[in-house]
């Protein structure tokens, strides 16, 4: 018992002890702040377009609000608001999209803990650091474009993508002028694109879809050598002609930089030539083109009328441009023995 007893007299000595106010420091001001640890996320609706979680090691970048700025769902003003996020409050910055027009910050009340913001109204302090979220194959709007309920502008308008946003991509057509993309109000939550608007990744890479969303052809890959070898294939009519080409693309400096464009021909049956065009207020532009199949074609840059470049596979040609000029490029499978089926994409940049 004696034990006890210098306890109990401690503790009566320090019943009356107190912490002085002069002690204390006011808390300093900060700016609101969007911030929390990523937990689990729960089961997915069909509809939402899952993630890759950052990874453990990287520790996410600050930034803050330039104004108000609505949180979405996905990479894109198509995409549903999760909220509203005031002017000059700072946010955690995870990640962003292929472009680096949008970020994915820190979101507590979204159910994936995340959400997409625009990166023209968010500053960000070290943006090159911040990792591009990639977890598919993904395509850039260069241009406004209607989103269709099937790969044709027969097919109903479901609504409408703009410059910059981005979208996932979950197949193409047979002819590949058409990409299938994740769309929430869409048919089976998809919808389609024309793909001359859209700055895409890995095309070559996506199954080959039904407007009914069925899958019926599975890309080849890319190391195949099959890829290279003449297909025994017709190309469908498309319609396309000098005077109604199959693409016309307005490219601006401060606008739609660039597009894309994929189609088929072949000889001595099916479509033989394919047209696209394009304006530029820029003083000069870049044509790639990549072919798969026959080695047999024909393929020129044309203004006012007479071809002033010839444009080879695999090759990327500069070339001088005006504003008041249209530059229209054709692609022609030139007849040999045999069927001649070739599969191109034209991508036209500006500098």
């Amino acid at each position: 018992m004696k034990n006890y007893i210098p306890i109990i007299w401690l503790a009566l000595l320090c019943a009356g002890c107190g912490v002085s106010e002069n002690t204390l420091e006011a808390p300093t001001a900060t700016r609101p702040t969007i911030a929390a640890t990523l937990s689990p996320s729960p089961t997915l609706k069909p509809s939402e377009t899952p993630l890759p979680p950052p990874t453990k090691t990287f520790v996410p970048i600050a930034g803050v609000t330039l104004t108000q700025v609505n949180v979405r769902a996905g990479p894109s003003k198509a995409n549903e608001p999760l909220g509203v996020i005031p002017a000059n409050v700072s946010v955690e910055v995870i990640g962003k999209d292929l472009g680096g027009n949008w970020w994915l910050i820190v979101y507590p009340q979204a159910p994936m803990r995340h959400g997409w913001v625009t990166s023209e109204y968010v500053a960000v302090n070290d943006a090159p650091s911040v990792p591009v979220i990639k977890a598919r194959s993904s395509a850039v709007v260069q241009q406004q474009v209607n989103v269709r309920s099937g790969p044709g502008v027969s097919f109903n308008s479901l609504g409408v993508l703009n410059v910059k946003d981005t979208v996932w991509l979950t197949g193409k057509d047979a002819a590949g002028a058409w990409l299938q993309i994740e769309f929430a109000s869409g048919p089976q939550g998809k919808g389609w694109v024309n793909a001359a608007f859209m700055d895409a990744t890995d095309i070559a890479a996506l199954a080959i879809v039904s407007a009914d969303n069925e899958l019926i052809g599975t890309a080849t890959p890319p190391n195949s050598t099959a890829a290279t070898a003449p297909a025994e294939r017709i190309a469908p009519e498309d319609g396309d002609s000098a005077s109604a080409p199959a693409a016309s693309v307005t490219l601006s400096l401060l606008g739609t930089r660039s597009f894309q464009y994929s189609s088929d021909v072949s000889s001595p049956m099916g479509d033989a030539e394919d047209w696209i065009q394009f304006v530029s207020s820029a003083e000069s532009a870049a044509i790639r083109l990549e072919c798969q199949g026959s080695e047999s074609y024909i393929a020129e840059v044309i203004v006012e009328g007479k071809a002033t470049q010839n444009l080879m596979c695999g090759e990327t040609v500069l070339i001088l441009t005006a504003p008041a000029l249209t530059y229209v490029i054709r692609f022609q499978s030139a007849p040999m023995d045999g069927l001649q089926y070739t599969r191109f994409t034209t991508t036209v940049k500006l500098p």
